[in-house]
């Protein structure tokens, strides 16, 4: 489980297309320090195992399902991502509860005189986004300011900015997006008791 409060900002220093998937090597001094063989690490928001770690690097596996997902398909050498190790049982809760399993990529869109962010996001996921919710963009714990139809907005502070590749992003960039898990599940445990509801991977029917 993750927090989305990054660590540290990493450089893929590798990229391995394999039949399957891809290899990718990454450098993260911090997250390095303690992370071995199983261990497993947010990369902008994609909770992905390490499979070796090298000084001050590491190499994970990236699987077809992520790449289809993520913005993980567009990666390549140098490009700066974001890093965060999985919560210790006695860290602080900074952020949200978040897994690292991304649900679908927005794009960047503008940042108005206001100082908000803005983001299109795929339609499907509208029903999870509400004002003043969190949300996780590129494995950023972020609160959302607005929304409207499929385009959300979002306050970023300097901070955030500084320490994260969103103070780097352009307009048209990719970015993951992973809604709120409690709203999914919620919605999953009430659409038995709604008459003609229906949600994705089982209809409104329980799991046998």
């Amino acid at each position: 489980m993750f927090t989305g409060i990054v660590e540290e900002l990493g450089e893929i220093t590798g990229v391995e297309r394999l039949p399957d998937g891809a290899r990718l090597t990454v450098r993260g001094p911090l997250v390095t320090t303690d992370a071995k063989h199983g261990d497993s690490i947010a990369v902008s928001g994609v909770c992905l195992t390490v499979v070796d770690v090298d000084g001050e690097s590491f190499t994970v596996d990236v699987v077809h399902e992520t790449l289809r997902r993520s913005s993980l398909s567009k990666a390549e050498r140098g490009k700066t991502v974001n890093l965060e190790r999985a919560m210790a049982a006695d860290g602080r809760f900074g952020g949200h509860v978040m897994q690292g399993h991304v649900d679908g990529t927005g794009v960047f869109l503008s940042k108005d005189s206001d100082g908000l962010t803005h983001f299109a996001f795929p339609p499907t996921l509208g029903r999870y986004v509400v004002e003043k919710g969190s949300i996780a963009v590129d494995g950023v714990s972020l609160t959302v300011a607005g929304i409207d139809k499929e385009e959300f907005s979002i306050a970023l502070i300097p901070t955030t900015l500084a320490l994260t590749t969103l103070g780097r992003t352009e307009p048209g960039d990719l970015v993951n997006i992973e809604v709120d898990v409690l709203a999914k599940y919620v919605e999953k445990l009430a659409a038995v008791h709604l008459p003609g509801t229906a949600v994705e991977n089982g209809e409104g029917k329980e799991d046998a």
